[in-house]
């Protein structure tokens, strides 16, 4: 994506997403995150992560031009995103995979990052390997096949990221 279309949407989504807190259960406790959230989807698009179930908003338009284009580059349908905004490199994501049943078995989940640059680190479920990648603005990490089987993934925290970070995943999640 040109630095302009990132720049354009990186904008948009900053002040028009009614963003919220997310709240999860870890553990048996319920926690509110410091990144903000929201999920978007088509009607039927419920999704239940970390004890708690998301109803979609509907598309936006700048979201529906988001998904076209990731659907083309993917050669499959999404039904859902969910959208996730760091204020900077304070805030993360712990290693976790996405493997809830409504995803199905090998699910293909769609990562486009705007925003600062920031570290994403893969880490093997049995071995002790350990892989990192730079997401930058306007790039598209694809997860899919067994990758969710095998591997945990991260946002480590960062101290020399001082600017802000959106982050769709684009997602087909199957009713229950």
């Amino acid at each position: 994506m040109s630095l302009d279309e990132a720049d354009r949407y990186f904008s948009v989504l900053d002040q028009t997403t009614p963003w919220r807190q997310d709240e999860v259960i870890l553990f048996g406790k319920h926690i509110t995150t410091a990144r903000r959230m929201a999920w978007y989807g088509d009607s039927q698009s419920a999704y239940t992560y970390s004890g708690i179930t998301r109803f979609p908003l509907p598309w936006t338009p700048e979201l529906r031009a988001l998904k076209a284009l990731v659907e083309q580059i993917c050669g499959t349908a999404f039904n859902s995103c969910l959208l996730n905004a760091y204020a900077d490199g304070s805030q993360g994501m712990g290693w976790h995979c996405d493997d809830e049943k409504s995803l199905g078995r090998d699910p293909m989940i769609a990562s486009l990052s705007f925003g600062a640059a920031r570290r994403f680190c893969f880490k093997h479920r049995v071995q002790a390997e350990k892989r990192e990648i730079e997401l930058g603005h306007g790039t598209l990490l694809v997860m899919k096949g067994r990758t969710q089987h095998h591997w945990l993934h991260s946002l480590p925290k960062s101290a020399k990221v001082k600017e802000s970070r959106i982050n769709l995943t684009f997602r087909q999640v199957r009713a229950p």
